[in-house]
C-alpha cells in the first residue's frame, strides 16, 4: 500500500469542479497502483476537460498524452477503465515510463456530485479528519468514507466499511477486491502544518512553496505592517503575539514550526513551547553565533540539552543560500528531509 499524499491534489479537483460549473464535461484520471520508479504516487490526479485542457499529473508528463486520448473516449460514453503503462508496453518510448516504472491509471468521467465528494473530503482533512474516497471500478460510482459516515451514491456494505477502516487510519490508497467487484480506496490524510513566526521576506518566499508542497500554512506576526493578506495571500495570517497565537494550535507530530524574526522576544517563547512539543521540525533563523546566544537564553528558560538538540539552527540545508528565496528553498528542503525521515548529513 502506498501512503496517501497531501500534496495539492485538492487543487486539481477544485479546478475540475470549476470546469463543471461553467458547463464543460470533464474526466478524472487517477493513479491506482505503481511499481518501481514511478514519478507520481498512488492517488495522484489528472483532470481532463472536454476541449483538451488539463490540470494535474499522473506521470510527470510521461504518459499524459495517452491518458488524455483515453479520457476523450470515456467522455464520449465509454465505461471507466484502468490502463497500464510502463517500459514493457509496446508503446514504451512513446507513452511509457522511461524511468523504468509502471503505473495503473483509472480514467472515468466526473460529474458535480463526484467532484463535490472530493471537495468535501478536502474540507474534512483541513479540519484534521482522515477520510477516503471509495470508487467502484466497474461504473465509477463513489462514496466518501470516514468517522462512521458514508456519503455518495455508492452503497458500501458493512464488511467493506470495516475492511477500509484500517486504510483510512493508516492513510493508504490501494485497489481491493470485494466479491465480484474491484474498488479503489483513496485515503485523504490531514496535511502537514507549517507555522511560520515572522512575516519577513524569507517567509514571503517560503509560504507559497510550502503551499505547493501540500502544507497547511499559518503566518504569525504581531506587526500588522508585515502580516497582511496582501503579502501572504491564501493562508492564515495571525497578528497576535506569537506565544499567545501558538497556544491556540494543536502542536503534534504533523507540525513544523519556523521562527524568522531574529527577535528574542518573539522567537524565544515560541521555541520554548515548540521544543518541548512533539513537532516533527523546529527551526530558527540565525548564524552560528546567534544560535549559540539563543541556546544560552533557552537554557535559562529551563530547556535541557535534549530539547536544544532538536532545534535546526542555523536553519535550512547548507546549500550556500544567499537570497531570501534561496534560504526559503533550503528551509523547505530541510523540513521535507525531516518529514521523510531521510538521513541528515553533517553539512552545516
Amino acid at each position: 500500500m502506498m501512503p496517501a499524499s497531501p500534496t495539492p491534489e485538492g487543487d486539481v479537483i477544485g479546478t475540475v469542479a470549476d470546469w463543471l460549473e461553467s458547463g464543460h464535461k470533464a474526466a478524472l484520471a487517477t493513479v491506482v497502483s505503481t511499481w518501481g520508479s514511478s514519478p507520481n504516487p498512488t492517488g495522484s490526479h489528472l483532470g481532463i476537460r472536454d476541449d483538451g485542457a488539463i490540470t494535474g499529473s499522473v506521470s510527470a508528463g510521461c504518459v499524459e498524452g495517452a491518458v488524455i486520448h483515453e479520457a476523450m473516449e470515456i467522455l464520449k460514453g465509454a465505461q471507466p477503465e484502468i490502463f497500464d503503462y510502463g517500459v514493457t508496453d509496446e508503446m514504451a518510448w512513446e507513452v511509457g515510463l522511461a524511468c523504468g516504472g509502471q503505473i495503473s491509471v483509472l480514467v472515468r468521467s466526473v460529474d458535480k456530485d463526484m467532484a463535490g465528494l472530493y471537495v468535501e473530503a478536502k474540507a474534512r482533512t483541513l479540519k484534521g479528519i482522515p477520510v477516503a474516497v471509495l470508487t467502484r471500478i466497474r461504473d465509477g460510482a463513489t462514496a466518501l468514507l470516514g468517522e462512521g459516515q458514508n456519503n455518495g451514491p455508492l452503497e458500501v456494505s458493512p464488511d467493506l466499511t470495516e475492511r477500509t477502516a484500517e486504510d483510512i487510519r493508516e492513510g493508504s490508497s490501494r485497489l481491493l477486491e470485494s466479491g465480484d467487484e474491484t474498488y479503489f480506496i483513496e485515503a485523504k490524510v490531514p496535511p502537514k502544518r507549517l507555522i511560520v513566526v515572522g512575516a519577513v521576506h524569507i517567509a514571503q518566499a517560503l509560504v507559497p512553496m510550502a503551499k505547493i508542497a501540500g502544507f497547511q500554512v499559518s503566518v504569525i506576526d504581531p506587526r500588522g505592517t508585515f502580516a497582511t493578506a496582501e503579502r501572504f495571500p491564501g493562508v492564515e495570517v495571525i497578528t497576535e503575539w506569537p506565544d499567545d497565537a501558538l497556544s491556540e494550535f494543536v502542536i503534534d507530530d504533523q507540525t513544523a514550526i519556523v521562527t524568522l524574526t531574529h527577535d528574542p522576544k518573539f522567537d524565544d517563547p515560541v521555541l520554548q513551547t515548540a521544543l518541548t512539543s512533539t513537532a516533527f521540525y523546529v527551526g530558527a533563523l540565525g548564524s552560528r553565533r546567534t544560535q549559540a546566544k539563543r541556546a544560552d537564553r533557552l537554557k535559562e528558560l529551563g530547556l535541557d540539552q535534549a530539547a536544544l538538540d532538536r532545534l535546526h539552527g542555523p536553519i535550512g540545508l547548507n546549500i550556500s543560500a544567499a537570497s531570501p528565496a534561496e534560504i526559503a528553498v533550503s528551509i523547505l528542503a530541510e523540513i521535507i528531509q525531516e518529514m521523510r525521515h531521510a538521513p541528515n548529513p553533517e553539512n552545516k
